[in-house]
Order: structure tokens, then C-alpha cells, then sequence
């Protein structure tokens, strides 16, 4: 994750503009700090991090904190959005439909651990609210749709080549197999390395793709 780390000056989120009043860009300061300051908390493992412990890390006293924000909800929304910004770069796959198989499932399964690894912690922090905040819902919705669709589109050939149930079901397997919640089961439970999980991802992939008729 793109975090601050414990210790680290806190930066600004966005830049701010040349024009901007006094009060809008102390105002904007101290939120960002606030976002960077509970994105690096959750870095640490600390997913439910106090008032005072965010404010301790932003430097914004606790009684300023919500004026910035509508409640912790709203807060968190925030975090989890700038995680989104921050990562964006890793989410296109190192790869084109047309390339061999084998590189593509490489490319994937490399692209889906790194993306996963650096997201760790907001994304499991989005996991544990999005029962409790639509918004956050919606966010992960979209954005299982989005990772799905990349496995759709990067091995359309394999798939269009399958019987239309067949290449349903192999997708629905693809997308779980090589989904975060499978990552992190990988990792923590069954305590695999980064390499092996990728190893896993890759196997995985090309068991569901190597299609036989019968």
C-alpha cells in the first residue's frame, strides 16, 4: 500500500492550487494528512485505529478531526478511495490477448500478486465495512467486475473455444481462483510464500484453461 510509514512526514494527497485561500488549503492539509495518516495505521495491522491514534500520527488534534469529516464512515470511504488512486498503476496485466498462453497466465498471476500484496490491509478493511456502508459495497462490487473482466477478456480465445456452460463455469473458477480473498488465503492460512502463491495462481489458471473436448 502507498502509505506513510510510522515516523514519515505525511504528504499531501493532491496538489493544491495556486489560487486556493489560506483556509481551503489548511483545510485540505489536514484532511490529506488525516487519509495518509490512517492509510499508514492500517499498513501496520492496525485496522481499527482510535481517534487519538489517527490524530497522534496526522498531527490534527482529535477535537479537529471530523470537521473534515462527516464521522468515521466517511473517513474510511476516504482512506479506502486514496488506496484506489494510489494503486491504480497496478492494475493493468503486463499483457495482450494475443500473446502465448503460458505469458499471459504468468503476466496474471504476477499482476494479481503484487496488486494484492501492496492493497493488503484497505482491502481488508473494505471487506469488514462493506456490510455496514453502501458505498463501499458498490466500490468492491465494482471492482471484482473489473477483475473478472480482465480474465474474460485476456483469455477470450481459450474460453470461446469451450462449450458456452463449460466456459461459464471455468470463468466463475478463474475469477475466485485468482481473487483476493484466495490470495490471502494462500498467504495466511495456508502461510505460502509470495512466489509459491503466484505459482498457485499460474497452476491454476492453466488447469481451468487447458480445455479437452470429450
Amino acid at each position: 500500500m502507498a502509505a506513510a510509514r510510522s515516523g514519515a512526514p505525511i504528504e499531501p494527497v493532491e496538489p493544491i492550487g495556486p489560487n486556493a485561500d489560506g483556509r481551503r488549503q489548511r483545510r485540505d492539509r489536514n484532511r490529506n494528512a488525516v487519509v495518509r495518516a490512517l492509510l499508514s495505521l492500517y499498513t501496520e495491522g492496525n485496522l481499527d485505529p482510535s481517534t487519538e491514534e489517527i490524530a497522534s500520527r496526522s498531527g490534527v488534534s482529535a477535537r479537529s478531526l471530523f470537521r473534515y469529516f462527516d464521522d468515521v464512515n466517511d473517513l474510511c470511504e476516504a482512506a479506502i478511495e486514496q488506496q484506489r488512486l494510489d494503486n491504480a498503476h497496478l492494475l493493468p496485466v503486463k499483457a495482450t490477448p494475443d500473446m502465448p498462453l503460458a505469458d499471459r497466465i504468468a503476466a496474471i498471476a504476477a499482476q494479481r500478486g503484487e496488486l494484492f500484496e501492496t492493497i493488503e490491509s484497505a482491502a481488508t478493511v473494505s471487506r469488514l465495512r462493506a456490510p455496514f456502508q453502501l458505498v463501499v459495497a458498490d466500490s468492491l462490487t465494482t471492482g471484482r467486475a473489473f477483475l473478472r473482466l480482465q480474465v474474460a477478456t485476456l483469455f477470450a480465445d481459450e474460453l470461446s473455444a469451450m462449450p458456452t456452460a463449460v466456459a461459464e463455469s471455468r470463468l466463475a473458477a478463474a475469477d475466485v481462483a485468482t481473487s483476493f480473498e484466495a490470495w490471502r488465503l494462500l498467504r495466511d492460512d495456508q502461510r505460502l510464500t509470495r512466489a509459491k502463491a503466484t505459482a498457485v495462481f499460474a497452476e491454476t489458471l492453466a488447469a481451468l484453461l487447458n480445455y479437452e473436448h470429450r
